[in-house]
C-alpha cells in the first residue's frame, strides 16, 4: 500500500468519524434547546398559570376569540364546569367525546399493545390534543372549545352533541362510527344564518397534538414520524422527521396526519383545506416520552344553511388498511391515504408495491411467524436472482482460470506508462476467449434495489410489531445482548445482536467477494484489489454504528441474506470444475481467432474508450519529448 493511498483511507476514516460526531452533537443541541424551550414555558407556567406562551400570533389571538365568542353568545353554556365523556366503541377503537368543547378526548385502538405491554394502544387523551372549530360570525367569531355541549341520541356508535345558545340558537356535531377506523362527523348551525355574512365563508380549524411515544426504539421511531399532509390532486409531503420544522404550502389539501411510525391520526374535510395552511412539527426529548408536537392551522368552507362534514381516521399505518379506507369514505374521492406506509423513491417503492407487499402478505395470511416469513422472502428473492448471479459467477470463474494464460501474454506492458496498452491487450485476450469482464458486478447491481427497498418495507411494516422470533422479542425495534443507562457517543445505550451478526456476515461476504475478484486481478489490478479490502472491511464497521439502533427485523432479513449469498458462492465455488471451463475457453480461443466476431454493447464502448486513452497518452508523450 502506497503512501497516497494510506492517506486516502486516514482521511476516509476521518471523514465517517468527524460525520458521526457532528451528528452526535447536532442531537444532543437539539436535545437541549427543547429542555431549554420547556424550562421557559414553565417558568411562564409557574409566574402566571393563567396564561400561556403562544406559539404564534393566530395561537394568540384564538385564545382571544375563544374567551370572547363564549362569554358573549353561548354565555350560558360557556360556564366553567367539567365535560362528560361520550364513549364510542367498535371492534378497532374506542373514542372518548368530550361535551366540553365537543371533540374527541381520547383515542385508542384496540387490538394493539404499547411498548410497556399495555393492552390497547391510546394515541392521545385530553392533555396531549385539542382540537377547535371557530365559525366566522360577522361581530365575534364562535369558537367550540368553550362551548358546553349536551349528548342526545347515543348509542354504541353514534351521538349528537348540542350547544344551545340565545334565541334559540344551536350548534350541532353529529357524530357516526361505523366497523372500521374511520369516524363521520358534521357541524350544523340552527337559528344562527343571522349571524353569518351572505355567501361562502371559511370555518378556522385549529388542531394540536403532542405525538406520544409507542415503541421501545425511541430514536429509530422518530425517524418515521412526521407530519404528513397530501396536496389536492398531487402527492404526500411532510415535515422534517429529524428537527422542528414549518411550513405553509401552496396547495390546498385534501388531509392532515399526525403520524407516528405505526399509527396516524388523520383529518380529512369534505371540501379541501384552503391554501395557506400553517403546519408546525416541533422536537421533544427522549426525557419526555413525546416524539413530536404538531400544529396544523387550517380553513375550510362553511355555509350556516349546510352542514360542514369531516371524518378522522384513528389507526395502525396498514398498507392495506390505509388503501381500503377510499372505499369506507364518504367523500367519494381518492384520498391515498396509504402512502402514510412510506415505501421508498421510485424504483423501490415499485419493488415494495407490486412485489413485496403482496409476497409479504401471502406469506403472512398463512399464519406464519413472522421471522420465517422473512426468511422465505429471502429464499424467494435469492431464487429468483440465482441464474443472473450465477452467470455473474461463471464470468469472473472464466477471468480467474485464464489469469496466467493473461499474465503470460501481457507481461511485456510491465512499466507504468505501457498500462492502458495492457488494458487493451487484456480486453482483446477476453474477446477472443469469449469472456466479459464486467459480469462480475452484476451480483451487486442485482442485490442492491431490493437491498435498499427492504430497507425501506420492514421498518414501515406493522405486521413485524410485537412479534416474536427465536431471541428477538419484538422485529420491529432493536433486540439488545446488553444494555446499559447512560449513552455512549456512537453507540447508544445497547448492543443489538441482530446488528452484530449482520455486520459478520457482512465481512465474511466482503472477504469471499474480495477472495474471488483478487484471484482474477492481474499486475496492478491485484496491487488496487488489496488496497480496496480495507474499504470493503470498513464498511460494516460503519454499519455498526448505522444499524445498531435499528429494528432486529431489519437486521435479522440482512443477516440471512448475506448468509444465503455466502452459501450461494461457496456452493458455485465447489460445483465449479475448472479444468473443464479452462477447456471450453480455449476452444471459444480457437474459433474466434478463425472467425473473429466485432465487439458490441457495453464491452465495445469501453474498448473504444480504453484505445482513446491510449491515443491522448501516447500523443502527450510526444509533445513532452
Amino acid at each position: 500500500m502506497n503512501k497516497n493511498t494510506l492517506t486516502g483511507f486516514v482521511l476516509i476514516a476521518l471523514v465517517l468519524i468527524g460525520f458521526s460526531w457532528w451528528s452526535q452533537k447536532e442531537a444532543v443541541k437539539q436535545q437541549e434547546a427543547a429542555m431549554a424551550e420547556q424550562a421557559r414555558l414553565d417558568s411562564i407556567a409557574k409566574a402566571n398559570p393563567k396564561q400561556e406562551e403562544p406559539v404564534n400570533d393566530s395561537i394568540q389571538a384564538l385564545a382571544k376569540l375563544q374567551a370572547d365568542s363564549a362569554r358573549v353568545f353561548f354565555a350560558a353554556m360557556a360556564a366553567e364546569q367539567e365535560g362528560q365523556s361520550v364513549v364510542l366503541k367498535n371492534g378497532k377503537v374506542e373514542l372518548t367525546l368530550d361535551t366540553k368543547g365537543g371533540v374527541v378526548k381520547k383515542a385508542k385502538v384496540l387490538g394493539y399493545k404499547d411498548y410497556k405491554g399495555n393492552a390497547d394502544v391510546t394515541l392521545f387523551d385530553k392533555k396531549d390534543q385539542d382540537l377547535t372549530f371557530i365559525l366566522p360570525a360577522k361581530k365575534e367569531n364562535i369558537s367550540t372549545a368553550e362551548l358546553n355541549f349536551t349528548p342526545t341520541e347515543v348509542t354504541d356508535c353514534s351521538a349528537t352533541l348540542t350547544a344551545e345558545g340565545a334565541d334559540g340558537a344551536r350548534i350541532v356535531m353529529k357524530y357516526s362510527l361505523g366497523d372500521s377506523y374511520l369516524l363521520h362527523f358534521s357541524i350544523s348551525t340552527e337559528g344562527m344564518s343571522g349571524l353569518f355574512e351572505p355567501g361562502r365563508q371559511l370555518m378556522s380549524v385549529e388542531w394540536k397534538d403532542s405525538c406520544r411515544q409507542q415503541e421501545k426504539g425511541y430514536t429509530f421511531e422518530n425517524r418515521y414520524t412526521s407530519l404528513t399532509y397530501k396536496d389536492q390532486g398531487g402527492g404526500t409531503d411532510h415535515l422534517s422527521e429529524g428537527k422542528s420544522d414549518s411550513e405553509t404550502p401552496e396547495e390546498a389539501l385534501d388531509w392532515v396526519a399526525f403520524k407516528s411510525q405505526f399509527f396516524a391520526t388523520v383529518l380529512i374535510p369534505k371540501t379541501q383545506f384552503e391554501k395557506g395552511a400553517y403546519l408546525n412539527s416541533t422536537m421533544h426529548t427522549k426525557e419526555s416520552h413525546y416524539l413530536k408536537s404538531y400544529i396544523a392551522q387550517l380553513k375550510t368552507p362553511f355555509s350556516p344553511t349546510e352542514n360542514t362534514e369531516f371524518e378522522m381516521y384513528f389507526g395502525p399505518n396498514d398498507f392495506q388498511v390505509l388503501k381500503s379506507i377510499d372505499k369506507e369514505s364518504q367523500f367519494g374521492r381518492d384520498l391515498d391515504l396509504e402512502d402514510l406506509v412510506y415505501l421508498g423513491w421510485w424504483l423501490v417503492r415499485w419493488i415494495n408495491r407490486w412485489f413485496t407487499l403482496y409476497v409479504f402478505d401471502g406469506l403472512t395470511s398463512l399464519g406464519l411467524s413472522m421471522g420465517i416469513v422473512l426468511i422465505l422472502i429471502t429464499l424467494l428473492l435469492k431464487g429468483l436472482t440465482f441464474p443472473m448471479v450465477r452467470k455473474s459467477y461463471m464470468s469472473s470463474a472464466k477471468m480467474r482460470v485464464l489469469k496466467p494464460k493473461l499474465e503470460e501474454a501481457t507481461k511485456q506492458y510491465d512499466k507504468p506508462e505501457d498500462q492502458m496498452q495492457k488494458q487493451q491487450a487484456m480486453m482483446q485476450l477476453y474477446s477472443q476467449y469469449g469472456v466479459s469482464p464486467l459480469g462480475g458486478c452484476l451480483p451487486m447491481l442485482i442485490q442492491m434495489p431490493i437491498w435498499i427497498a427492504m430497507f425501506f418495507f420492514v421498518p414501515n411494516a406493522i405486521q413485524l410489531r410485537g412479534e416474536s422470533f427465536l431471541w428477538m422479542q419484538d422485529l420491529s425495534t432493536y433486540d439488545p445482548i446488553f444494555e446499559w443507562s447512560k449513552p455512549i457517543w456512537g453507540i447508544g445505550d445497547h448492543l443489538s445482536l441482530t446488528c452484530i451478526l449482520f455486520c459478520v456476515s457482512n465481512i465474511l461476504y466482503s472477504y469471499m467477494t474480495m477472495r474471488q475478484q483478487r484471484d482474477q486481478m492481474i499486475g496492478q489490478q491485484a496491487d488496487q484489489m488489496k488496497m480496496m479490502q480495507w474499504m470493503m472491511y470498513l464498511m460494516p464497521l460503519m454499519f455498526f454504528f448505522i444499524f445498531n439502533d435499528y429494528s432486529s427485523g431489519l437486521n435479522f432479513y440482512y443477516f440471512v441474506s448475506l448468509f444465503f449469498s455466502a452459501a450461494i458462492m461457496w456452493t458455485l465455488r465447489k460445483t465449479t470444475n475448472d479444468e473443464k471451463l479452462l477447456a471450453t475457453l480455449e476452444a471459444n480461443y480457437k474459433e474466434n481467432k478463425n472467425n473473429p466476431k466485432k465487439q458490441s454493447g457495453l464491452a465495445a464502448r469501453l474498448e473504444a474508450m480504453q484505445k482513446q486513452q491510449a491515443e491522448m497518452q501516447r500523443m502527450r508523450q510526444q509533445m513532452k519529448r
